[in-house]
């Protein structure tokens, strides 16, 4: 093996870096990429090597090298270089990949494109006693790794069951440092809680009839964070943003079986109108609308039905460029002209015309005349 390096380094064998850290937390706040990084110049400086590029990453994968970005770009890179031999340098071999499995097939991988690897802090060699020992490291690294997640895994359940979140912050709400210590605590944004709040007691008090209405009026707002570069929102984040009751003060894992109780923040909504949300999300019940304006905006909303499906259509505003819009529509899953606006001017105005067209017949005033002369006797 060393008379092989010998012959590549004296025929100007070029070398790539590879750096890790395991979260974009490290790389912002630490240096560990630098460092990292410079080490492994010295050392390329040292073996004669000329350094082609470094590869980055401040993502873990859980093992798997190809979960990495920085690591899928240095095979690409290989094999787009086929031929040409290199030498890949880590600094130590916990950044190489710590699970058993996956170091050895990322060993593999680089044999294959006929790169050498070379590691800052243990001397790779290609016996039984070698590959042996480069094992037990590699587990000793799947074992650290495994019990730090459990560590982890284990502090973040017993904050839960104090009443704290320890997730990503959901929409509307901060991060902010608890006073006295002891971690972080969510707040509400001033900015995006009115704005989520809105949404959970629109639905809650009927004034969003559907899904679909929360969905527009979360997407009409310039504010509120979208999931796709066209300003769309998934119709599963508005469903996954109704059934939150983190939005109500409380927490809950079940996937550590910690059950739902108060939490330690502030709630956006009561735990009733929480409890509405669900119920109107079963179909159990649907609250009246809260809105004083309800009737004026839409007053043949829930009465017109659709020419397609036969149900009830909605009726919502819809904000345009300049100016607002009221639209009528059909929200029922499965019908053609589902989400099909039909101006509300247009819609009430054949209303009118059908109301003139109407006329009451004889028999009708002779009924109420004989009622009449009932009373008065």
């Amino acid at each position: 093996m060393q008379q092989i390096l010998e012959q590549k380094q004296q025929a100007g064998l070029c070398a790539l870096i590879y750096c890790r850290v395991s979260s974009t937390k490290q790389r912002i706040e630490g240096s560990g990429l630098e460092s990292q990084e410079q080490r492994c110049r010295v050392y390329a400086d040292q073996q004669g090597y000329d350094v082609e590029a470094v590869f980055p990453d401040d993502v873990s994968g859980g093992g798997d090298f190809m979960q990495r970005p920085g690591m899928r770009a240095m095979l690409a890179y290989l094999d787009a270089q086929a031929g040409k031999p290199y030498v890949v340098i880590f600094d130590d071999l916990k950044r190489f990949a710590r699970d058993t499995e996956f170091h050895i097939k990322l060993r593999r991988e680089f044999a294959k494109r006929g790169a050498l690897v070379e590691c800052l802090n243990f001397k790779l060699e290609d016996t039984p006693e070698g590959v042996f020992i480069e094992t037990i490291m590699a587990a000793q690294g799947q074992l650290e790794r495994e019990q730090n997640r459990r560590q982890v895994i284990q502090k973040m359940k017993a904050r839960v069951e104090n009443g704290f979140w320890v997730f990503k912050a959901p929409v509307g709400y901060n991060y902010v440092a608890a006073k006295g210590g002891g971690g972080k605590v969510l707040v509400p944004d001033e900015t995006l809680a009115p704005i989520v709040r809105e949404a959970l007691e629109g639905y809650a008090t009927g004034r969003f009839v559907s899904q679909a209405e929360v969905q527009r009026f979360l997407e009409g707002n310039p504010f509120y964070p979208k999931d796709k570069k066209d300003g769309s929102i998934r119709p599963m984040t508005i469903t996954r943003l109704l059934k939150k009751a983190v939005y109500a003060g409380y927490v809950e894992a079940p996937k550590w079986d910690v059950s739902l109780r108060q939490g330690q923040h502030e709630g956006l909504i009561t735990f009733e109108t929480h409890q509405r949300i669900l119920d109107n999300l079963e179909g159990k019940k649907r609250a009246p609308a809260a809105r004083k304006d309800y009737n004026e905006d839409f007053p043949l909303r829930g009465f017109v039905l659709c020419d397609c499906c036969g149900n009830a259509m909605t009726a919502a505003w819809s904000t345009g460029c300049r100016k607002r819009y009221a639209y009528y529509r059909c929200e029922t899953r499965g019908c053609e002209a589902k989400s099909k606006s039909v101006a509300r001017a247009k819609m009430e105005a054949g209303f009118v015309d059908i109301l003139k067209t109407l006329q009451p017949s004889p028999q009708l005033f002779s009924k109420r005349s004989r009622d009449s002369t009932v009373g008065s006797a």
